[in-house]
């Protein structure tokens, strides 16, 4: 994006990158997908992504969102959101002969392998996560006899491992980067030989994101993070912008959450977005930010984004077989909005 300077001064510092990531873009589209081949209603287990602004869009659309399995019809369709969900889910799905469509990201996928594989070696797993996020409660659910969460530095005391020797730590895809590896060495100093994952958990969006902001940080007097409460990685840009020099950090969902009296002032604001958040959400930011008196417009950008992940498999055969298109499109529908 080119700098457009501000006619007194007054600029947004426009993070990039920012907003739906691959995974929160396979998930979208797949539920889009399942509409447009199966029809309505396409039954989907908690928030496909955490965002409200999509939840709304797809129900409009004819997506029903449940707690659980046994909520939706029995022989009906159902989606996984992309946090994934424990073999308990896939086999309450099951016993309800329910058509399921997984979305999970395959970065958390990642993490259920790895603590699948670690659990058959008889290894201690410290999961370092949100007790009760979702993608916790998936995770967990797949070795729940070796795993313990840990939900940050303050609960490093409470861990209790059965040999010192045989200890690894996994963690929640959307954490802080920074508080992620002070509660890893704070378990180190308790557990000196605890192992590494394999590769990194933390996603390469969630820290891109975190990346950005901090870049642009220091020279916000604020910070407007657009995202959802119950957005892991929304929560976390605000915490990170404060921590890198932020003067003051905000998150909000729309546009119409943005309060003028936090503006006072200030001359620079920086604006991000989480991973599940539309690109439509920051545009009308932009356009309020505008109308309160910030014109400029310039974009920090740290590195360019080109992962994209295929469709869940048997959802391609399906539209496969059907005539449909089955490449994965770089944005969905409820992205351009």
């Amino acid at each position: 994006m080119a700098v457009r300077p501000g006619a007194d001064g007054k600029k947004v510092l426009l993070a990039a990158p920012r907003g739906y990531c691959a995974g929160v873009d396979r998930a979208v589209d797949a539920v889009e997908k399942a509409l447009e081949l199966y029809g309505a209603p396409v039954y989907v287990r908690k928030e496909i992504v955490h965002n409200k602004f999509v939840v709304e869009t797809l129900t409009k659309r004819g997506a029903v969102f449940v707690s659980e399995a046994d909520e939706v019809p029995e022989g009906a369709r159902v989606v996984f959101s992309a946090h994934g969900v424990s073999p308990a889910v896939h086999a309450q799905a099951a016993a309800r002969n329910l058509a399921t469509i997984d979305a999970t990201c395959p970065l958390v996928t990642k993490v259920h392998k790895e603590a699948v594989r670690f659990a058959s070696g008889d290894y201690d797993i410290l999961l370092i996560g949100h007790d009760g996020h979702e993608e916790v409660e998936g995770t967990h659910g797949e070795a729940p006899e070796h795993i313990q969460v840990v939900g940050g530095p303050d609960e490093v005391d409470k861990v209790e491992v059965r040999d010192p020797d045989k200890v690894i730590w996994l963690s929640q895809t959307t954490l802080s980067v920074d508080e992620t590896m002070q509660t890893v060495e704070l378990l180190r100093q308790r557990f000196p030989n605890l192992q590494d994952p394999p590769s990194d958990d933390i996603c390469y969006a969630t820290q891109n994101r975190q990346v950005a902001v901090k870049k642009l940080a220091p020279d916000a007097d604020v910070m407007i993070v657009v995202g959802s409460a119950n957005s892991s990685n929304s929560v976390r840009l605000v915490e990170v912008a404060l921590d890198a020099g932020a003067g003051t950090a905000y998150r909000v969902d729309k546009a119409e959450e943005l309060d003028p009296a936090w503006l006072e002032g200030a001359t620079t604001v920086g604006l991000s977005s989480g991973a599940s958040v539309p690109e439509i959400l920051v545009r009308e930011v932009l356009e309020r930010l505008n109308a309160l008196g910030f014109t400029g417009v310039e974009e920090v950008r740290t590195t360019t984004e080109d992962i994209m992940f295929t469709l869940p498999k048997n959802l391609r055969a399906d539209l496969k077989a059907a005539g449909h298109e089955v490449d994965h499109p770089k944005r969905s529908r409820a992205r351009q909005a």
